[in-house]
């Protein structure tokens, strides 16, 4: 089967995940050089004014060991996706915002939640589960490569791991990555088996097994095929004789 179709290189694999890295660190920066704090920006969970955060908490970061700490997955991921999953790559990292953000907003604690996590953790479980669902040995690869990496990410979706991080967000991140798993759809990567008799051109007057059942479908023994002896009759010998007179020349001596 030819992945060129579904697996291909294009501007959009690093253009993407770029931009979002360059984003998130230009606000960064931002905040830092001119001394402003955008965190007031981020999820208040059960407030109105909090509701802005659902669209500006993935690109604001606490201090420089937050955003360090999410630049990476957030480029490795993101370009993952793109590349094996290109046609609804932007409908996992839009609408991956607005949902996790939004269920972050519902069971989150009485504190501004901010940071890219939750958009990490759509990613790696989008990616772990789509690819095992899919059962195409490049992907479940790629879920593999996922777990390998980022497996340990999991533990922090518990209350009581870490309490300065927002394990709601992560929490929402990976039951948004999963619904995404199970509502988009991808291309049927595995090639069917198509048997001889689902073939168009299949006549089953030609198969032998099919000559085993008559036209009510019970199972019938087939003739033996008559054995055919073929009689060769014999040739007989022919003998020619040419005359030739006798002249001078070919006279036997008296």
């Amino acid at each position: 089967m030819n992945d060129y179709h579904h697996f291909k290189f294009t501007p959009s694999v690093w253009i993407i995940p770029s931009f979002l890295l360059i984003l998130i660190w230009a606000i960064f920066f931002f905040e830092n050089s001119f001394n402003v704090d955008l965190t007031s920006h981020g999820i208040l969970p059960r407030t109105f004014l909090g509701l802005q955060g659902v669209l500006f908490s993935p690109f604001l970061h606490g201090d420089l060991n937050h955003i360090a700490n999410n630049s990476i997955p957030l480029f490795v991921l993101t370009t993952a996706l793109i590349y094996f999953y290109r046609d609804i790559s932007l409908k996992v990292l839009c609408y991956g915002i607005l949902i996790s953000g939004t269920i972050t907003w519902i069971i989150g604690r009485n504190s501004f939640h901010i940071g890219a996590s939750g958009l990490i953790y759509v990613l790696v479980s989008f990616i772990f589960f789509k690819g095992m669902m899919t059962q195409y040995y490049r992907l479940m690869a790629l879920s593999l490569t996922v777990v390998m990496f980022y497996g340990g990410m999991v533990w922090y979706v518990f209350p009581d791991v870490d309490k300065t991080i927002s394990w709601e967000g992560h929490l929402a991140g990976l039951i948004t990555g999963f619904a995404f798993a199970v509502i988009f759809k991808t291309p049927d990567y595995k090639k069917a088996i198509q048997y001889e008799w689902e073939k168009p051109e299949f006549n089953p007057e030609n198969d032998m097994f099919m000559k085993h059942f008559d036209e009510n479908g019970n199972f019938v023994n087939t003739p033996e095929p008559e054995e055919i002896v073929e009689e060769i009759p014999a040739t007989g010998i022919n003998y020619i004789y040419h005359f030739k007179e006798a002249t001078d020349d070919n006279k036997l001596a008296e």
